[in-house]
């Protein structure tokens, strides 16, 4: 059984009368790159920023690395990097004069931060631009700069909130080839993302709505939460179809993704044949109907449902 990283018990954060975070339990081992997923204003930040102990809980408790995150703060900061959704990089200095900072921040000796900071550039492919000012950057090797500041201090366990917002899709993917890297190096990763595809490549995910874990655990098994059979539709004048489909079809959920539809239903051979009948009927052509793996967002999709209408959401937290 591998180590555990993190424990949250119960954890709450109330602002007033609003409940950002209720009840939160799950746990992070490690080497494990964690998910937490949900829509703007689901509490992942807040959760974030609780687990590093920038701000302190209304109710329940977190350890990270065996410290408790009020009592010992101060001493959980050696332990972990932070990079918040909006680094406090300075535009005015240089890749290198961002990251001496920050290794002055942490104090990191000076007898080690040379060979450190080598390390860090090279690992993340920004030694050419070394004296290129923060602000001249792109937004990739804004992330990425912000990944060096976050490290320099050798942590063994990473928080980052919303690290690939805004970020287009090569330096995505350059950006999880070096979290990968960084696990294997035995780093810790919990990162916040509103792109469900990038969930797919955590190691588990926790599913946050409304501050609340609806489920928790590796995307495949998240995925075996989905009740019926998904039917993907691909049809012209997609819109009016999902329009007509709501309209005539008792289905669990009709749901536009792209330029097709998920229709979730317990009874996909007749669904399918009342669909080929409404699309006649319609006159709209049927290009493709068949029957598909659900992805994260099928199953986000289905949960948020069930709540709204009252049948309650899973919580599986391992």
């Amino acid at each position: 059984m591998s180590l555990e990283v993190i424990t949250v018990k119960n954890l709450s954060k109330s602002f007033g009368e609003t409940r950002a975070v209720e009840g939160m339990t799950f746990r992070v081992y490690q080497q494990e790159i964690f998910g937490l997923v949900g829509p703007d204003g689901a509490g992942k930040t807040t959760t974030m920023r609780l687990l590093t102990g920038i701000m302190t809980p209304s109710a329940g408790e977190a350890r990270v690395m065996g410290k408790h995150t009020v009592r010992e703060a101060e001493a959980l900061k050696e332990e972990i990097g932070y990079m918040s959704q909006r680094f406090g990089l300075y535009n005015d200095l240089s890749v290198e004069e961002n990251i001496h900072f920050y290794a002055d921040l942490y104090g990191v000796p000076q007898r080690d931060r040379e060979a450190k900071i080598d390390f860090l550039l090279s690992f993340s492919n920004l030694k050419p631009f070394r004296k290129r000012l923060a602000g001249k950057l792109s937004g990739g090797m804004k992330q990425k700069l912000g990944l060096i500041c976050a490290l320099i201090h050798t942590p063994r366990v990473l928080f980052l909130d919303e690290p690939t917002s805004g970020v287009d899709p090569v330096s995505r993917r350059e950006f999880w080839r070096i979290l990968y890297q960084l696990v294997k190096e035995g780093v810790t990763i919990v990162l916040s993302t509103t792109y469900l595809d990038e969930v797919e490549r955590c190691s588990r995910v926790g599913l946050i709505h409304h501050g609340r874990l609806l489920a928790c655990d590796t995307p495949e098994q998240i995925k075996k939460l989905m009740p019926g059979t998904i039917l993907e539709v691909v049809a012209p004048q997609i819109r009016r179809v999902a329009s007509l489909l709501r309209t005539r079809l008792a289905v669990e959920s009709v749901e536009l993704f792209g330029d097709r539809l998920h229709l979730v239903t317990s009874s996909p051979a007749i669904t399918g044949q009342e669909v080929r009948i409404l699309l006649q009927q319609a006159g709209i052509p049927l290009r493709s109907l068949q029957q598909v793996e659900p992805t994260l967002e099928d199953v986000f999709v289905s949960v948020l449902a069930r709540m709204q209408r009252g049948e309650g959401g899973h919580a599986l937290a391992h």
